[in-house]
């Protein structure tokens, strides 16, 4: 295997699976980004018209999803208190991420969403010591001129990158992929924020009823969907056991 540096630090324990995944509407039952539009900004129509506009390309994922936080008023350790009311975690998700510490398989998110929002979720459903073993990789919050986060209109998203995507999920994923003797490589998303990961690791679960199924099938990207934590462990870990291969797990639709 390559040498481990700071750019991969899921590789410091040398292991043979490394799960990425996408945190708002995977890891959590409803997404975070969009509970704070449509309760705290400018509402569903328009979140679901901006989300359609992405998924289409009528419109880039920086643009749309730049509009959405801007129309949020609220000030930011507000909306971290909403949110730590209001969204769930996936009850398969903790038995997951026991079995993951155990067997010394990194959980990497990789998000479009902001990192202290994440973390202050992560905090709470594990514990602060507990969510130390996940990295995230994610955009963030800045403070606007003049103000502090606990203004109203105080804070505003601050991207990644410079990138059409604000976070382009596929560039933390290749700094792996092309390494010598890479660990096997699986990612779990469900919208818009994960299309520029979809071709690039070894096995890619579509949450189902979502958008990145559409686009999958809509651009041939092999997948298979998950319903909840539940079934993305059971097949992970027959991976994990050599008793499954990637190829033969990218089923396609498998949930109604």
């Amino acid at each position: 295997m390559g040498s481990v540096s700071s750019d991969t630090p899921a590789l410091a324990t040398n292991p043979k699976l490394i799960f990425f995944t996408d945190f708002d509407g995977t890891i959590t039952l409803k997404d975070s980004n969009d509970w704070m539009t449509e309760n705290l900004g400018y509402g569903p129509e328009r979140r679901v018209k901006a989300n359609d506009d992405i998924l289409w390309a009528r419109r880039t994922y920086r643009d749309a999803f730049m509009e959405m936080m801007d129309s949020i008023d609220t000030p930011f350790d507000k909306c971290i208190e909403a949110l730590r009311a209001n969204i769930k975690l996936d009850p398969g998700f903790l038995p997951f991420f026991n079995w993951c510490k155990a067997n010394n398989v990194p959980i990497v998110i990789l998000s479009g969403g902001m990192k202290p929002v994440i973390r202050s979720l992560l905090e709470l459903w594990l514990g602060p010591e507990e969510a130390d073993y996940i990295q995230i990789v994610s955009n963030d919050v800045a403070t606007r001129e003049g103000k502090t986060l606990t203004d109203e209109r105080g804070w505003k998203l601050k991207y990644r990158d410079e990138t059409e995507h604000g976070h382009d999920k596929s560039v933390e994923i290749r700094k792996y992929s092309g390494l010598p003797g890479k660990p096997l490589m699986l990612y779990a998303g469900d919208g818009v924020s994960d299309l520029s990961a979809a071709r690039e690791t070894d096995l890619l679960f579509a949450k189902v009823g979502k958008d990145l199924i559409t686009y999958c099938e809509d651009q041939n990207v092999p997948f298979v969907t998950f319903d909840d934590f539940a079934s993305i462990h059971k097949t992970t870990q027959e991976i994990y056991e050599g008793k499954l291969n990637v190829k033969d797990a990218a089923l396609g639709r498998i949930h109604v």
